[in-house]
């Protein structure tokens, strides 16, 4: 008698934005490349590790006064401390008041698999999460699985060729009382002082939970306590709010998947009840965090000598990235491609956007072998002395072929 398969009715997966990857892997041109990379590059185009890091992990891996038993559920409480410090700073209000707090995730997935269970237990009444980003957010993927109605939008506009702070206004202005507010990437939210206080006052009028994203400190603007200024300012604000704080791409341990539920309560008695909360569900989820990753966060943040040297290592991956964009707008510039590229230069962080609409890129792809998702979101870092020209020379030839005819494309080969 034959036996039921419980898997037989199981299709197969809608393919996601990393069938690109996979494409690129299968493409057997030699002048290939990939420009949508999620980690820093070296301009040997290979994944950034800061050089305090690797002399770090080396000597934990040395320390035979290590032990390797599990880390306590919430994580490893000196990397939390920290991490926070770093997020707010030392003499944070939040902190001297002792009403934030955090738990040690498995990357910024991690952080938000938390922080939405908490929400969907806790916070019923908010069925609709509003994501307010300058790229397309995985988060979203998360609050669904949970049951949350999720309206997605983003402050990029490509018509204009940029981030538009006035979408965040609007939105903000016209979403329901009571729901969850995601801002992704808020660096990217270009909102002049009168901005930001208008959106607080309607956050506050509203009750709106917001629910941040810092992927990358320090990768913005190479300034720290820049890149979270405006956090800071919601904390001063009064506000209760979770954040998902990433330390994996800002020191170059993209393999560890470290991260931080933080949390930032009214007073510590609220705050002691939702971390009550969030123990058992972290329980649930992974039981106990990763352990290296924290160590060496914890060690170069602890040591002001290992610290130093990783603040500057920052400052420096971004003025390369800088010298990029400048280099790519001043390439194009040359060549004489049609319209302006200001905006190239006038994006903060690894990741910006060429501007390209869908012909040029699919045009990119297919016959120049150069790699870039539909939006021509692109990482900058993955541009260096070696493929520069090529690149620069392609996105001439895609805009000037696109202007006024269509691009003949080669079709393409069926598996």
């Amino acid at each position: 008698m034959p036996t039921l398969s419980v898997f037989m009715d199981v299709p197969l997966a809608h393919k996601l934005e990393g069938s690109l990857l996979k494409t690129y892997k299968q493409d057997d041109c030699p002048n290939k490349m990939f420009l949508a990379y999620r980690v820093c590059m070296t301009n040997e185009g290979h994944p950034w590790v800061s050089l305090v890091v690797q002399k770090t992990r080396l000597q934990i891996s040395q320390d035979p006064s290590l032990d390797y038993e599990y880390l306590p559920t919430m994580g490893l409480k000196s990397f939390i401390q920290a991490s926070l410090e770093l997020l707010f700073g030392k003499h944070s209000q939040a902190i001297v008041e002792n009403r934030v707090a955090g738990v040690h995730t498995v990357g910024d997935s991690g952080a938000f698999q938390l922080g939405v269970q908490f929400l969907r237990a806790w916070h019923k009444d908010a069925r609709i999460v509003y994501i307010i980003s300058s790229q397309k957010e995985l988060h979203g993927l998360v609050f669904q699985d949970m049951g949350f109605t999720v309206c997605e939008y983003s402050i990029w506009d490509p018509k204009k060729l940029c981030v538009d702070p006035d979408i965040l206004l609007n939105v903000v202005e016209q979403i329901p009382h009571g729901c969850v507010l995601v801002i992704g990437n808020i660096i990217d939210c270009k909102l002049t002082p009168s901005g930001w206080a208008k959106l607080v006052s309607m956050i506050k009028s509203k009750q709106i939970f917001p629910f941040f994203d810092i992927p990358c400190q320090g990768l913005y603007t190479g300034d720290l306590e820049e890149d979270t200024r405006i956090l800071q300012y919601f904390v001063s604000q009064g506000f209760e709010f979770f954040c998902s704080q990433s330390l994996s791409k800002n020191f170059g341990i993209y393999d560890e998947g470290v991260g931080i539920l933080v949390v930032v309560a009214v007073n510590n008695q609220q705050l002691l009840g939702v971390l009550s909360q969030l123990k058992g569900l972290a329980e649930a989820l992974w039981l106990n965090p990763p352990n290296t990753g924290a160590r060496i966060i914890t060690s170069i943040l602890c040591n002001p000598a290992l610290l130093a040297e990783w603040k500057q290592s920052l400052k420096e991956v971004v003025e390369n990235i800088m010298l990029t964009k400048e280099k790519v707008k001043e390439k194009l510039r040359l060549l004489g491609t049609p319209g302006s590229w200001g905006h190239i230069t006038e994006q903060s962080g690894t990741h910006g956007y060429l501007g390209l609409n869908s012909q040029q890129v699919e045009y990119l792809v297919r016959k120049k072998h150069i790699y870039i998702p539909k939006n021509s979101q692109i990482n900058f870092s993955c541009i260096n002395a070696n493929n520069i020209n090529y690149i620069t020379e392609g996105i001439n030839e895609a805009v000037l072929l696109s202007e006024g005819s269509e691009i003949c494309l080669p079709k393409e080969k069926k598996p």
